[in-house]
């Protein structure tokens, strides 16, 4: 975007800024990514797996859902690479993958679920 002038000048250099902006690509891959936390079940599977790693049978136990149905999150998670899988013997684990991006979002989760929940944060507090 380059050389571009604006049909309205505010007085605002943004010309400047818009040489620096991603590309649109850029900004899709970012919105598939938030697409798959835009459900809740996904986004509670993801966190317990920045804080273990596990197998279908017991994520399924602690997330109280059907294994098919954590399978399709799982699915959906790893083809957005926020987790990865490894097999050990007819067993596959699943963890979140130890990239910037997951880290990121983890963290963000935590932040959000701290600011947005104000039950989780009296129970952080020892308060019932």
């Amino acid at each position: 975007m380059s050389n571009r002038s604006l049909p309205h000048d505010h007085g605002q250099t943004i010309e400047q800024e818009l040489e620096h902006m991603p590309s649109a690509e850029n900004f899709q891959t970012v919105a598939e990514i938030f697409k798959q936390l835009g459900d809740g079940s996904r986004i509670r599977i993801f966190w317990l797996l920045c804080h273990c790693e596990e197998c279908v049978i017991n994520i399924s136990a602690m997330v109280d859902m059907s294994s098919p149905a954590v399978s399709h999150h799982l699915k959906q998670l790893k083809s957005a690479g926020l987790i990865i899988s490894r097999r050990e013997g007819k067993e596959v684990y699943y963890k979140a993958a130890g990239t910037e991006q997951a880290q990121t979002f983890h963290q963000m989760i935590e932040w959000l679920v701290k600011l947005a929940c104000p039950s989780h944060t009296e129970r952080q507090k020892g308060t019932p």
